[in-house]
């Protein structure tokens, strides 16, 4: 049997990072999972983070 075959019979574990509605779409089917609240520095704006790497 392939390895990725073997992979597929293991129960599913989770770490979801960002999008908090496909953590709890993954809580109600009862799979095991974490959620890590992320979101990029600054919303992601680059004149900002320009700025922000200046107070460093």
């Amino acid at each position: 049997m392939s390895k990725i075959n073997e992979l597929f019979k293991k129960e599913l574990k989770v770490i979801n990072v960002g999008l908090e509605s496909f953590y709890k779409d993954l809580k109600s089917q009862k799979v095991e999972t974490i959620h890590v609240s992320w979101r990029p520095a600054a919303g992601g704006n680059k004149k900002m983070l320009e700025l922000l790497s200046k107070l460093k």
